[in-house]
């Protein structure tokens, strides 16, 4: 890959909640030599799909990447109750832990990795893990599993315009009735993706990984441990983390209704819609690194270690 030949990558393993994670870092990372930001990817990606986001990053800020549980490098669990949320987010603290024990970090989400992400901003308030760690939120394409449940229960409440936005939601989300059902997913996801080609049809992205096959086959862990019931961990229903919220408007999985109560849970929210697919770190990646070096830098606080003694 381009990007790692020009730019270098340290590359480690750490122990995450029960199994080893993939920790990618740019050259910069470890010296502290920028604001730390960590990018958590979603399904059925891997650290790459924020590659070409990175690559516009790196001459000011730390980043930090890491395959999650059942993707690229990372240890498999070996039953979907090992993807629940609770785990997703213990993942996370690991690596928060290893790659910036005193400095809070910034997050940035796509996906499933947005969705875990929202978690671990949310528990910010009452985790002592947590508490002070995260110094901002940039959230894409990924509501937290309480606020999506909230929304569609409201507007099953309200007229019939709220009625009618959360069944063309319904019609985005049909594969994750479909992820639900037994072995099929599974025959379908190997016989569908076997060539890039598909891949970059059928998913929408710009790279084809050489595990993407079985990312997408593992990953179904997501949907099946996450979707039913009280999902999500216990925490506050608000955040004072600030949060900016990146709205791909030709989204084909989450339309931008989706969001428009997200005030409701935020008390510093920023909204920026771009005219863009799911993968619009893919896709516009010029757009979206500027967003986020804007936002980090907006909510970033001087580096102690920069300081004269």
């Amino acid at each position: 890959m381009t990007f790692e030949r020009d730019f270098g990558l340290r590359r480690s393993t750490i122990a995450g909640d029960g199994l080893d994670l993939h920790l990618v870092e740019t050259a910069s990372a470890g010296d502290q030599q920028g604001p730390p930001v960590l990018f958590v990817h979603g399904y059925p990606d891997t650290h790459a799909v924020w590659l070409p986001t990175v690559a516009r990053l790196v001459d000011d800020l730390s980043c930090v990447l890491y395959d999650v549980r059942g993707a690229g490098g990372s240890g498999v669990p070996e039953s979907p109750a090992g993807y629940h949320v609770s785990h997703l987010v213990n993942d996370l603290v690991a690596v928060i832990d290893a790659v910036s024990p005193t400095r809070p970090v910034h997050i940035v989400g796509h996906d499933w990795g947005s969705v875990q992400a929202w978690e671990a901003v949310l528990l910010a308030g009452v985790d002592p893990r947590l508490r002070g760690r995260i110094a901002s939120y940039t959230t894409i394409s990924g509501p937290s599993l309480h606020h999506f449940g909230a929304w569609a229960a409201t507007s099953m409440r309200r007229g019939w315009r709220s009625r009618r936005e959360l069944a063309r939601q319904a019609l985005h989300s049909w594969y994750v009735l479909a992820f639900q059902v037994p072995v099929v997913p599974e025959v379908a996801l190997r016989r569908m993706l076997r060539s890039p080609g598909a891949t970059a049809r059928l998913l929408g992205t710009r790279h084809a990984t050489p595990t993407v096959v079985r990312d997408a086959v593992n990953g179904l862990g997501l949907y099946r441990a996450n979707l039913g019931g009280d999902c999500g961990t216990r925490h506050p229903r608000r955040t004072d983390i600030p949060v900016q919220l990146i709205v791909p408007l030709r989204d084909a999985y989450l339309t931008p209704a989706v969001y428009d109560d997200l005030p409701r849970l935020c008390s510093d929210l920023t909204r920026h819609d771009v005219d863009a697919g799911h993968w619009v770190q893919q896709s516009r990646p010029d757009d979206v690194a500027r967003l986020v070096s804007e936002f980090v830098s907006a909510h970033s606080a001087p580096n102690p270690a920069d300081s004269s003694d």
